[in-house]
């Protein structure tokens, strides 16, 4: 248990140090699941609350294969983003791949079903009569939407924050189009494995820490905006 000790040691040492290496990849980190929740919230959102409120065909089924992707595993988001990256893939031109736009946009489809099947949750959870009642005061459509959204807004933050939870501690897709590059796309997950498997205890204890802190934060987050729902 000795090394074990003397690595949280040197990790709340680098912690505490502001150590650069640190705070390069735990900002890089931030950066990449931001951008992605961000982008995945201006899609998710308004595409969970169109399918919450219109009736179409094949809503069900929608809403199910969402609910589905909940879970897909991020390897195989990986997997299918580096086979469209790649050199010899339909996307291999635009020479995205081992570079953070590619983290992000592996980070934004792991997001945007998360956010889009909990706004779709947190729409129908909204009483009718405010619809309702919006447009007997002359309310046009999109103030209409607006004023459902901010009824359900706690809701919908916790389906943010939910979504941003899922993409900051994942490191399948992180790993496989980012390429685990160092200064470059090299991120708390992705170095926590690298780390450990390197014996450099302290660096990745010092990561872990810190993410350990992000996704608490982001769960106090979570369930404090669900209970404001309720």
């Amino acid at each position: 248990m000795g090394y074990l000790w003397e690595g949280i040691q040197r990790a709340i040492v680098l912690i505490i140090s502001l150590d650069s290496e640190v705070c390069r990849t735990v900002l890089l980190s931030l950066r990449i699941s931001l951008t992605a929740t961000l982008l995945a919230s201006l899609l998710g959102v308004p595409l969970g609350f169109l399918i919450s409120t219109h009736e179409f065909t094949f809503k069900r089924p929608v809403i199910t294969l969402f609910n589905t992707l909940l879970s897909i595993p991020t390897v195989v988001v990986g997997l299918f983003l580096y086979s469209l990256l790649s050199k010899r893939g339909p996307l291999g031109l635009l020479d995205l791949l081992f570079t953070p736009p590619a983290m992000v946009i592996g980070q934004f489809i792991l997001a945007i079903p998360i956010i889009t099947a909990l706004t779709i949750s947190a729409i129908r959870m909204v009483d009718p009569r405010v619809k309702w009642t919006a447009m007997t005061l002359g309310a046009g459509p999109v103030r209409t939407a607006l004023t459902v959204l901010s009824e359900a807004r706690f809701a919908l933050a916790g389906a943010v924050i939910a979504g941003f939870g899922r993409v900051i501690a994942e490191v399948g897709t992180a790993m496989m189009v980012g390429g685990n590059i160092k200064g470059y796309t090299r991120v708390m997950t992705t170095a926590i494995a690298l780390e450990t498997s390197k014996g450099e205890f302290a660096f990745a204890l010092s990561l872990g820490f810190i993410l350990l802190v992000v996704a608490f934060s982001v769960n106090v987050l979570f369930h404090y905006f669900q209970g404001k729902r309720g």
